[in-house]
């Protein structure tokens, strides 16, 4: 049985479609006003491992993640600017040429993730008609209210408001949300927003309120209800979501539609930064593509996520990627020892031991997504002498299933000459200092397709 920790209730759960064999799940996607980091990212590898063990499972899974365009305020006080129009004004370019190319590049790190795309990515920006049809419905049924630079959500007209939180939670005016000029209570938000007056901004609709620009929390109830309908089994996200942007989705589909918007609420823990919180101020922000200059293989980082169950915090630290990037070699290695092996027992030995290291293995995933003791059990297999080679890689591929790791792709890569050529021109300005040259070379070296992993071992050259 697959059990599934359930933010809603504070419990595991024993996981129960509302139809056989199908699953609904809606992941919360990218806000894309700037690259992805590597926080950002243990959230969507957690949702991509969820999706995995569902269909280990045999549940078909129909996936929607939305792209949040527009409406995101770089304040959950529904106030300051919307973040795209902000990404915008600094690098000179347009809201939607900031989106397009911060959209394009999340998909390109999920790809080197090897996180699996969702069925349908739905942009906010496509669904303005339906988010207004929303706030109609709400608004009709007395859930809203008008200020000056808004339309509202009246959170004392819903009894059962911040459902989703920790029950000792004791909320109070300026505890979460600082009281905002003409908010009725600490815990309203905005629904629609207006735009400034004489200033014009580059994503803005008309509505029966005035022109303006839907609410953050808005745009995932009907993203997701639109696509899933309601309710719909499985919600995702990250802990920074579960007081605010999930109890508000929450909030809304209730009063509109008198339902439960999902069943399932599933939330991934922080990752701290050498043990410190990530913020810009503390330079500690790091993406994918950082890790790559540092000639990091990105699977390394998803092995890293690996080894800490999703609902614990995970402390980065450059050492630690290091560790799981040389773990992710011996592994890779090991499996090319165990592709070149001819080792046989008796058919009989074979299944009983397999089936034995497979029911471990289902045990484990099954247990609210336990990677950690999964990969454990990867690695007593692997050393497992009892096992033929045959049978034993094909436990491991079975297994790869759900760790994404490339274990099947495994072969030696030629490297072309001019990449050895460069490589070595870069160790030698490496030993003489000129540290800056090399790093031009390391750069030109990755625009080829290539990356170079220091080791103390020597410079190993690998390919993107």
């Amino acid at each position: 049985m697959l059990k599934l920790y359930n933010t809603l209730s504070r419990k595991k759960e024993v996981f129960k479609p509302l139809k056989d064999r199908i699953v609904g799940l809606y992941t919360c996607g990218p806000t894309v006003y700037w690259y992805a980091h590597i926080g950002n990212l243990r959230t969507y590898l957690f949702e991509d491992i969820l999706k995995r063990v569902l269909i280990y499972n045999n549940y078909r899974v129909k996936h929607i993640m939305n792209i949040t365009d527009v409406g995101h305020l770089t304040s959950d006080q529904d106030t300051g600017e919307d973040k795209v129009e902000k990404a915008a004004k600094k690098e000179g370019k347009t809201a939607w040429q900031i989106a397009r190319f911060y959209e394009r590049a999340f998909k390109k790190d999920l790809k080197l993730l090897n996180i699996q795309k969702p069925d349908n990515f739905i942009r906010a920006t496509e669904t303005i008609n339906d988010q207004i049809k929303l706030i109609k419905i709400l608004e009709k049924k007395g859930f809203t209210y008008q200020t000056s630079d808004g339309i509202y959500f009246n959170t004392s007209k819903l009894k059962s408001y911040g459902r989703l939180w920790p029950k000792k939670i004791q909320l109070k005016a300026g505890a979460r949300i600082r009281m905002i000029k003409e908010k009725k209570n600490p815990t309203d938000f905005a629904l629609w927003k207006f735009s400034p007056k004489n200033v014009k901004r580059q994503m803005e609709w008309n509505s029966p309120w005035g022109k303006g620009f839907p609410g953050w929390h808005t745009e995932c109830v009907v993203m997701s209800i639109k696509k899933l309908g309601i309710p719909f089994d499985i919600h995702c996200g990250g802990v920074d979501h579960i007081l605010i942007h999930h109890t508000n989705e929450i909030a809304q589909a209730e009063a509109a539609y008198g339902k439960l918007m999902a069943k399932y609420w599933l939330h991934s823990e922080f990752i701290t930064v050498e043990g410190r919180k990530m913020a810009k101020s503390l330079g500690n922000i790091f993406t994918l593509n950082d890790l790559i200059e540092k000639s990091f293989n990105p699977l390394a980082f998803r092995y890293l996520c690996l080894q800490t169950h999703y609902r614990s915090k995970l402390n980065f630290s450059w050492q630690g990627l290091q560790a799981s990037q040389n773990a992710l070699n011996n592994l890779y290695q090991k499996i090319k020892e165990i592709k070149k092996g001819k080792g046989k027992l008796t058919s009989r030995s074979i299944s009983k031991r397999s089936q034995t290291y497979q029911k471990k293995f289902l045990n484990s995933i099954n247990d609210d997504l336990n990677t950690p003791r999964a990969l454990g059990t990867l690695w007593q297999l692997i050393e497992d002498q009892k096992i033929a080679d045959q049978e034993k890689y094909q436990l491991i591929l079975n297994f790869d299933r759900i760790f994404a790791l490339n274990l099947k792709k495994i072969k030696t890569i030629r490297i072309p000459e001019k990449i050895k050529e460069l490589a070595k021109r870069r160790e030698k300005f490496r030993k003489e200092g000129k540290f800056k040259q090399a790093d031009e070379i390391r750069e030109k070296i990755k625009s080829l397709g290539y990356f170079l992993e220091d080791t103390e071992k020597g410079t190993k050259i690998k390919k993107l």
